[in-house]
């Protein structure tokens, strides 16, 4: 942190955004590209994404593999069926669809109410409940800010179903059940115990949930995201664990704004266990939990670059995971951007 900086410089953020633009794809009554209106929302909406990364017209491939190269398929001890989960070839055949979180487009998750927040924690259980019956795996995932290329403002996050476990999960899959069936219990449940334990690395806590920067974070103020009660998917959370999830979130959330009292970026999203035809199988070695990547290092203009050593050798820390923890847990949980009025209107609430 003490070298001097001369590289790229982020320009400033937009200090505006329009409450409600017509011309946005994203707002209340808006038409999108497609030709459809959007209806005059007042919560939450979810539609299909009309420009889906995963196509659901792409063609079988070929299962049999090709001379000298592996099939791909990631070993689950548990089951055979599992195999065909996590064989990389498999067509997607997916859904892909965006959330709307709120119908304003200046507003962002830190600034929302509780309730609110705890509206959308419920339609992603919903929409993890729906896709999950036929897919394997469904990923909810919110990218924040232009820096993580997000091209509206408007808040939102996608959802992209697939008929087979993404590398991601299929490491997440290895390394959570070979922790089980060595020490009899989740791999995430025993860390998290861990971490209480230390408490160095925490952020916060709360009645139901705690959020920590982990060891091996490799972006500044990466962070972890924990049930402290065993639960292996989005939806199995009681009314109580999404009330406090939706508190925990906007107080990190808040957190994160107040570092550099910008809107902070980062790409953020939740792994639980596998769904679809295999979703009544053991998955008690997975432990729901959601990663957030921040790219900010120094500043509301100065980003962290994963390049050179860290691409071709091994991620090098700007500073320690400790550090990044320590200076989230100060920070106020009141946002910087509410007058003095709203401020103690937050902090009664």
């Amino acid at each position: 942190m003490k070298r001097p900086w001369q590289g790229q410089v982020e320009p400033s953020l937009l200090k505006t955004v329009p409450r409600h633009d017509p011309h946005n794809p994203l707002c209340p009554g808006a038409t999108r590209a497609n030709g459809e209106v959007n209806p005059h929302y007042d919560g939450t909406f979810l539609f299909d994404n009309d420009f889906p990364a995963l196509q659901p017209d792409a063609p079988n491939p070929d299962l049999e593999p090709r001379p000298g190269l592996s099939t791909g398929v990631a070993p689950c001890p548990q089951h055979s069926q599992a195999l065909y989960l996590c064989h990389p070839s498999l067509p997607p055949s997916p859904p892909s669809k965006v959330m709307c979180f709120h119908p304003w487009s200046d507003v962002t998750l830190p600034l929302m109410s509780v309730p609110e927040i705890r509206a959308v924690v419920d339609a992603w259980a919903s929409v993890i409940e729906e896709l999950g019956a036929q897919y394997p795996w469904v990923q909810i995932f919110e990218n924040k800010g232009a820096m993580m290329g997000c091209s509206n403002p408007h808040p939102h996050c996608q959802v992209w179903a697939s008929s087979f476990l993404p590398d991601v999960a299929q490491r997440e899959e290895r390394s959570q059940q070979a922790y089980q069936s060595q020490h009899g219990e989740p791999l995430l449940m025993e860390y998290g115990r861990q971490e209480l334990l230390r408490k160095e690395r925490l952020v916060l806590t709360s009645e139901h949930w705690l959020v920590l920067v982990p060891f091996w974070a490799v972006w500044p103020f990466q962070t972890l995201l924990l049930p402290r009660r065993h639960v292996r998917r989005l939806p199995e959370l009681t009314s109580a664990e999404r009330d406090d999830l939706a508190s925990i979130m906007k107080k990190l959330l808040t957190k994160y704004d107040n570092l550099f009292e910008t809107s902070f970026p980062y790409s953020m999203g939740w792994h639980g266990a596998p769904t679809g035809s295999e979703a009544g199988a053991n998955w008690d070695h997975w432990q729901l939990h959601a990663h957030y990547y921040p790219p900010l290092l120094r500043s509301a203009t100065v980003r962290k670059f994963m390049v050179g050593y860290e691409m071709l050798a091994q991620a090098q820390r700007d500073l320690t995971p400790e550090q990044a923890a320590e200076r989230l847990r100060a920070l106020p949980e009141v946002h910087y951007s509410l007058g003095q009025k709203d401020r103690e209107t937050a902090a009664i609430a």
